[in-house]
């Protein structure tokens, strides 16, 4: 089941949403804000700047943070790791699913499509993989804007064994993370 409006205004109540409020409440799903820190591919120079998908390797990257009113500019074709404000503490038996807000795609941003939040995610903002898709054009992102949204369901709950609050890697991500082994 999908939840609506009196279900996520509880949840925000209830702290399973950290750093939001009811002006981010659609009528099925909540807008998200972009944090203030982004993780940026670095420019390298070695004869192999491979990035190993069997072995999950992260590529090389610097950590840039932006103080309040300042921007983080992404070039034509550049992607970027960033985060959202709001931080989530999913009980086992709802789950999540980000979506990029159609105004920023139409913008040309697109989201990598890896915006599954499992129940029982806790402590974490939700880490977003950010694309230019432009040719021409460098998109200027800022903390604070709304960068997508957050689509809850409720479902049974997940046995404890099996909830992500136990098996999870990425809990208590309060920024954006790459890979974790």
């Amino acid at each position: 089941m999908i939840l609506t409006y009196d279900y996520i205004k509880l949840l925000i109540q209830e702290g399973v949403i950290e750093g939001a409020d009811e002006s981010l409440i659609n009528q099925s799903s909540m807008d998200v804000t972009l944090g203030d820190r982004f993780i940026r591919e670095k420019e390298i120079y070695c004869a192999e700047p491979y990035v190993w998908l069997n072995k999950r390797q992260p590529f090389s990257s610097i950590e840039v943070e932006c103080s309040l009113g300042e921007t983080f500019c992404l070039a034509p074709g550049n992607f970027v790791l960033a985060h959202t404000q709001q931080i989530f503490n999913l009980p086992d038996y709802i789950s999540a699913e980000y979506k990029l807000k159609s105004s920023m795609a139409r913008i040309g941003l697109e989201h990598l499509n890896a915006g599954w939040c499992d129940p029982g995610w806790h402590g974490s903002s939700l880490t977003l993989e950010l694309k230019n898709m432009l040719q021409n054009h460098t998109i200027v992102l800022q903390p604070g804007d709304r960068i997508g949204q957050v689509v809850f369901f409720k479902h049974d709950r997940v046995r404890r064994d099996k909830s992500y609050a136990t098996v999870g890697r990425y809990n208590g991500d309060r920024y954006a993370s790459g890979i974790k082994l």
